[in-house]
């Protein structure tokens, strides 16, 4: 990160994590699908979730073949592209969002539509929307050495993954090369919510924590304040998806139904970030 510019997008992500580390709180970082039920909606989710006190937020792009997500969230990129949802729609909406909010935005994305869009223009692009950062599962580290650098040039973070199987010589080279933070899958399969989380999951992150200095996110299957403090117990923060896209499922409706699910996710969200608080 010595050659990122002091303004750089990766700078506004890294002091939003170091703010929750020093104030000794966990990082709560929703996602939401752009576009779903419309971009109108969407940064008012976002504007709900910041309200809330979410450190970030991820920001799904609709890709009609997704990789490792369940069916809440793959029902909510379906909706979100009947409805019309673009990439530039996205850039356009992390724009607005940049300049009305001040929670770093961080894009989940499928690296085939950074291929299409071509790799520098996609990540000038991002960078000048105020996106903060990328994180793009189905890329891996052996093959990501174009978007990395491109990254690096734009100040833009690229998250990287690990997984329940990813060998430890392979993860320790993942959270060497990972900026912004780690984010750690914790369970195997999809995306979704689950009742408990793996018996192992405590001593990968703190074998983890031996390897980076960046922050390291658990996602994939929380959804409830009790595992916010399960998991913040010894990761810095947590991820959660699928709990909070359910609440977009009827917003298309009717104007009653947005604002229920408005406030279904500022209660969400609020119950999780009030669990992540020291005690």
């Amino acid at each position: 990160m010595a050659d990122v510019a002091v303004d750089a997008p990766l700078t506004k992500l890294s002091a939003a994590l170091a703010a929750r580390r020093r104030a000794g709180e966990v990082v709560v970082a929703p996602f939401l699908t752009a576009g779903d039920p419309d971009m109108d909606f969407t940064f008012e989710a976002l504007a709900t979730a910041e309200r809330a006190g979410a450190t970030l937020c991820e920001l799904g792009l609709p890709y009609s073949d997704p990789i490792a997500d369940g069916p809440v969230i793959q029902a909510s990129y379906t909706r979100a592209l009947g409805g019309g949802a673009t990439l530039q729609g996205v850039f356009d909406l992390a724009a607005r969002a940049a300049a009305q909010l001040t929670m770093p935005l961080v894009a989940m994305t499928s690296y085939s539509i950074i291929y299409r869009r071509g790799i520098e223009r996609f990540v000038g692009e991002a960078a000048a929307s105020g996106l903060t950062g990328l994180i793009v599962p189905d890329l891996p580290i052996e093959e990501s050495a174009s978007l990395a650098s491109a990254c690096r040039g734009a100040g833009l973070g690229l998250v990287r993954l690990v997984t329940p199987t990813t060998p430890p010589e392979r993860a320790a080279r993942i959270a060497a090369e990972t900026t912004g933070f780690l984010y750690c899958v914790s369970v195997a399969g999809v995306t979704g919510e689950r009742v408990s989380l793996p018996q192992q999951l405590k001593d990968r992150v703190q074998w983890l924590k031996e390897q980076t200095d960046v922050p390291i996110l658990v996602g994939f299957g929380i959804s409830r304040p009790e595992q916010v403090q399960e998991v913040g117990a010894v990761a810095d923060g947590v991820i959660v998806g699928s709990a909070l896209v359910r609440h977009l499922e009827a917003a298309g409706q009717t104007a009653e139904h947005r604002a229920a699910a408005l406030a279904a996710i500022e209660r969400h969200v609020g119950d999780l970030v009030a669990a992540a608080k020291p005690a």
